[in-house]
C-alpha cells in the first residue's frame, strides 16, 4: 500500500518541557514506541510492534501495528512533512488493523504538532487526534 498524501511527524529536535530554557531534546535517530493513539474522541492501546524512527538523514521508518512502513522525511522547526509512505501489505487481526488504519490517517492527513517531555513524545493534529510516544525499541 502507498499512502500518497503528505503529513507532518516529528521534530529534529524539540525544547524540552520539563528541562532547563533553551534545551533540546533530539527526536531523530531515536526509537519511539508508540503506546496509544485517541483519534476521533476513541483511545485505543496500541499493538507492542508499533514503533517510529525517523533518521537525521530525513528517513522515517517503523510499524503501524501490523505493517512495515518507510518514507521520506523533511524536518521544519517543531514539524516533519512526511511523504511517499510505503508499506507492506500484511493482514493482521481486525483490532490490530483498526488501529494501523487509524495510525497511518494520523500521520497522512495533517500538520501534527510534537512536543517532548521526560523521554515521552505527543503528536497532536490539526483534529486534535494524538499520538502518544515513549523512547524505546518495541517489545
Amino acid at each position: 500500500m502507498t499512502l500518497t498524501a503528505a503529513a507532518v511527524l516529528v521534530p529534529l529536535t524539540l525544547a524540552c518541557a520539563s528541562g532547563p530554557p533553551g534545551v533540546r531534546q533530539p527526536v531523530t535517530g531515536v526509537d519511539w514506541r508508540v503506546d496509544s493513539l485517541t483519534a476521533d474522541g476513541t483511545t485505543r492501546q496500541a499493538p507492542t510492534t508499533a514503533h517510529i524512527r525517523i533518521g537525521a538523514d530525513g528517513l522515517a521508518a517503523g510499524n503501524l501495528g501490523c505493517n512495515q512502513f518507510s518514507a521520506r522525511a523533511t524536518v521544519r522547526g517543531d514539524r516533519i512533512t512526511i511523504g511517499d509512505v510505503r508499506a507492506t501489505k500484511m493482514a493482521c487481526a481486525p483490532e490490530r488493523m483498526d488501529f494501523e488504519r487509524a495510525f497511518a490517517r494520523t500521520l497522512t492527513t495533517g500538520t501534527l504538532t510534537a512536543r517532548t517531555d521526560d523521554g515521552k513524545l505527543t503528536l497532536t493534529d490539526g483534529d486534535g487526534d494524538v499520538v502518544h510516544l515513549s523512547r524505546g525499541a518495541p517489545e
